[in-house]
């Protein structure tokens, strides 16, 4: 498909006006329209740009339509993406606010958030199985998640710290591995002489 400003604007105030319950489902909307349809990018580049966008501050849909737009057409990709993403939730909020204190004590308009908390559910449970599959490859990033769930779970440590732990103990790894294959790199160089 074409990559230009407005098709890239016009893709992300789509996803931005289904996105609904925050960050955390952006992902498998973004999946849909960006890989699947488009094949602007792959599932691994969307993974790392929504967790580099979920550990940098501000809102982790605008963080990702910044790296995806500049990846896609560079700085007018990325005031395209973005602005395509935010104008929805914008015009929402500058036209639900007057008469949302009215409707929000209705039973059926409650009933509809009901359904749309259903919906959040499921966005998020696609979420994380598709961060799952592009993050948890080796015994290693598993022992990683585990503890990092354990810890989030019964610890008073912070989250930050935990994924600030998850990194540190991420490059190290890598500079182990990489340090393991240049050694067997060089093994085997002086193997065939």
């Amino acid at each position: 498909m074409e990559k230009n400003v407005y098709s890239i604007f016009k893709t992300f105030f789509k996803v931005g006006t289904l996105l609904l319950g925050g960050g955390y489902v952006i992902l498998p909307l973004l999946t849909s329209e960006l890989v699947d349809k488009k094949h602007w990018i792959s599932s691994e580049e969307l993974c790392e740009y929504y967790a580099l966008g979920a550990s940098l501050p501000g809102i982790i849909a605008a963080n990702v339509a910044i790296f995806t737009g500049k990846k896609l057409l560079g700085l007018k990709g990325a005031i395209a993406a973005t602005v395509g993403m935010i104008l929805p939730a914008f015009l929402a909020i500058v036209l639900l606010a007057s008469i949302l204190s009215e409707l929000v004590t209705k039973p059926s308009i409650q009933n509809i958030f009901w359904g749309v908390g259903i919906g959040v559910i499921t966005l998020l449970f696609m979420a994380v199985k598709e961060m799952w599959s592009a993050s948890v490859k080796d015994k290693f990033s598993l022992i990683v998640y585990l503890v990092c769930v354990v810890l989030a779970l019964t610890s008073k440590v912070p989250l930050a710290l935990i994924i600030i732990m998850a990194l540190i103990s991420g490059i190290i790894f890598q500079k182990i591995e990489d340090k393991r294959n240049n050694f067997k790199f060089e093994n085997t160089e002086d193997k065939s002489k």
